[in-house]
């Protein structure tokens, strides 16, 4: 029993010792938001302090945050939705007709930087008048989210008994048949993990936003510049802003954990 609780407690020590790093800053930035500006910079940092929620009232009723969490959620929905639709067909191929080559192109463009293609992207909305609206925003990041759908998905219906399709085939069923009524049912694990991630990524993405988004399509991630100004930075308007940004992302990972675990290890273990 003694051994048993001595390892329980060492576990639990080493635990600390690795998430402390990763959440110190988390804590940190919440605690903060409901701080004052002479409280944040005060120095040493004071741990005891009154809560004051002007922060969030500032940034939620005068700043018009309400519209740029639309234009994150319309942004991240459809990039999302769009990158399914086109990734898990592109996924079902490359993993039954064997188009390795075609999968390590994708998996290059999910390797490469995002200001490679900021640039580039920039001239071309430009030229087609598209810079300030949700059709440049969605589709830029789209070209990082869509690789990523393709990867995660290709992994997973590696994994899928190619057994079930021959015999959907026996009995008269249509490619595309297959793939509605079998690979897709039995595909839920990865297209949650898939659909939360790219969604994640274009809720917090920053660099297309602000090069792309002005005053129309601002999203959540540029409007925290709203707070900084020449002569002095908000802190805790920056910090109240900031948990507003993460809060659902956390919340839609913990929902969906199981499924973004279960997703992100097929494939590991191969017979």
């Amino acid at each position: 029993m003694n051994k048993k609780l001595l390892k329980n407690t060492r576990f639990y020590i080493v635990l600390l010792i690795v998430i402390i790093p990763f959440l110190f800053p988390l804590l940190w930035i919440v605690f903060s938001s409901f701080k004052t500006q002479q409280q944040i910079i005060s120095v040493p940092p004071q741990w005891i302090f009154t809560p004051t929620f002007e922060n969030y009232k500032s940034v939620l009723l005068e700043n018009d945050f309400g519209y740029y969490m639309f234009n994150s959620s319309i942004i991240a929905i459809f990039s999302t939705m769009l990158s399914l639709l086109i990734g898990l067909p592109a996924a079902y191929s490359i993993s039954r007709y064997k188009q390795k080559n075609v999968g390590m192109i994708i998996l290059l463009a999910r390797l490469m930087p995002g200001v490679a293609f900021l640039i580039p992207g920039y001239i071309i909305f430009s030229k087609l008048h598209l810079v300030d609206t949700y059709t440049a925003l969605i589709a830029s990041h789209m070209l990082i989210s869509l690789p990523l759908v393709v990867w995660i998905m290709t992994n997973f219906i590696d994994d899928l008994p190619y057994e079930l399709e021959e015999s959907a085939k026996v009995d008269g069923c249509s490619a595309i048949g297959i793939f509605m009524k079998i690979i897709l049912p039995l595909s839920t694990p990865g297209i949650v993990t898939s659909s939360t991630l790219t969604f994640i990524f274009s809720w917090n993405n920053f660099m297309f936003s602000l090069a792309l988004s002005a005053s129309k399509t601002k999203t959540l991630p540029v409007a925290i510049f709203n707070f900084v100004s020449y002569a002095e930075i908000s802190w805790g308007k920056v910090m109240a802003a900031a948990v507003i940004i993460i809060a659902p992302a956390i919340i839609i990972t913990m929902i969906f954990q199981k499924y973004v675990i279960k997703g992100l290890t097929a494939g590991a273990v191969k017979g």
